[in-house]
């Protein structure tokens, strides 16, 4: 076989193949989307050892109810109540419509406790949101618990008479202010001290031992 010359390659690279473009047209375009396509690779693939944020870690009984998400952290002050909707803020209401704002509440410790009434886990904490709440509300304590994703005010308001709740109940019912405080499951926990800044977080039910730990510390710096 008679050796290819130089010459002859280099007809082959001229060699026009889809319309004006040769042989040699075509390869440096490939190569050139091959350096494109590395260099983008590099762009967007985080450093090693770089700040990644955490997703939280829920307890055994909590309840998702959307994908988890980076929520709020001890430190952050504490958003106010409302959230948008449609384009509009909507603000939090109890069960006969009045509005509760975070703001009104400062300078006492505040447990925000986001749940459902058809919820297990926030069902079985009942007791101890109520009991909790006895032993500390003269001591500067607000437990403001925020029903999400329920049919009606008065399914609600059923549940709270049933069970003889006498702490306030706020009825989220577009889940707008669950969204602003960045939950996605129930029960959902923020101990906020007298200052508005979040001081713990907690995801999923609490025990009756672990909430007083945490609110006795809070209401004792006074």
């Amino acid at each position: 076989m008679v050796p290819e010359t130089q010459a002859t390659h280099r007809r082959r690279g001229d060699r026009k193949v889809v319309g004006p473009f040769t042989v040699r047209h075509i390869w440096s375009l490939a190569a050139a989307m091959g350096v494109v396509g590395f260099l983008l690779l590099a762009l967007n693939t985080p450093l090693v050892g770089g700040p990644r944020p955490s997703l939280p870690v829920p307890g055994a009984s909590f309840y998702p109810v959307g994908s988890p998400i980076v929520g709020l952290q001890p430190g952050d002050q504490a958003p106010e109540l409302e959230g948008t909707a449609n384009g509009q803020t909507i603000g939090l209401t109890d069960l006969d419509g009045n509005p509760i704002r975070l703001a009104d509440l400062r300078g006492k410790v505040v447990w925000i406790n986001f749940w459902a009434s058809w919820c297990p886990p926030c069902q079985e904490e009942t007791p101890i949101l109520r009991d909790v709440y006895a032993e500390l509300r003269d001591d500067g304590l607000e437990l403001i618990a925020v029903s999400v994703q329920e049919s009606t005010v008065d399914d609600v308001r059923r549940y709270a008479d049933t069970y003889d709740l006498d702490y306030t109940i706020g009825f989220d019912a577009t889940s707008a202010i669950f969204h602003t405080y960045r939950a996605f499951g129930l029960p959902t926990q923020l101990f906020i001290d007298r200052e508005g800044v979040i001081r713990h977080v907690v995801l999923g039910p609490v025990t009756h031992d672990e909430a007083r730990d945490l609110l006795e510390s809070m209401l004792a710096e006074g």
